[in-house]
């Protein structure tokens, strides 16, 4: 059984220039570019998830906009799927797990933005719904966040979240050893 590519909104909205830029964007995009390349050479499954925010509220990913697409290093090509999402857990209220039944699929690479909330939701999800997940840890990004009056940085952000689903969710790998 091959594992499924699941790469989690990466979208123009996060880089500079953009409504909301996080922390090592660049960076992380890059590496989740590597993976893709890595599965797609494979000829392994991958699925896309573009986050839209409709609504008054939206800040970002607003429909229709430059900012809601999915980034150039990433973006889907041919026949790879698409999902479309309204809430941060990929799997709620779209066709994300009939998708990767039909695959034959029980092992999900994710990768993505953000760490501490997209990205966080989708993998806890998947485990809940007994799939293995691997997590390409450098191929993710998060904010700097507040609480309390205290700026978390990002990059700190970002280590807590991925330590958490490391502890219980799923196993946490770089790129490198992804493709290799």
């Amino acid at each position: 059984m091959v594992a499924t590519l699941v790469i989690v909104d990466i979208q123009n909205d996060y880089f500079p220039g953009y409504a909301f830029p996080l922390v090592g964007a660049d960076d992380a995009a890059a590496r989740a570019g590597e993976l893709l390349a890595g599965w797609r050479d494979r000829g392994a499954p991958v699925v896309h998830v573009r986050h839209v925010w409709e609504g008054p509220d939206a800040a970002f990913m607003r429909p229709d906009t430059a900012g809601s697409e999915i980034h150039p290093l990433v973006a889907p090509r041919g026949e790879e799927t698409v999902i479309i999402k309204e809430h941060p857990n990929a799997f709620r209220d779209t066709p994300l797990d009939g998708i990767l039944t039909r695959l034959d699929t029980r092992e999900l690479v994710v990768c993505g933005m953000m760490s501490s909330l997209c990205v966080d939701a989708t993998v806890r999800a998947a485990a809940d719904l007994g799939y293995v997940v691997t997590v390409a840890h450098d191929a993710c990004a998060a904010p700097d966040l507040t609480f309390e009056g205290e700026t978390v940085p990002g990059r700190q952000v970002h280590a807590a979240f991925m330590a958490a689903l490391a502890d219980s969710y799923a196993t946490m790998t770089p790129v490198r050893e992804l493709v290799a």
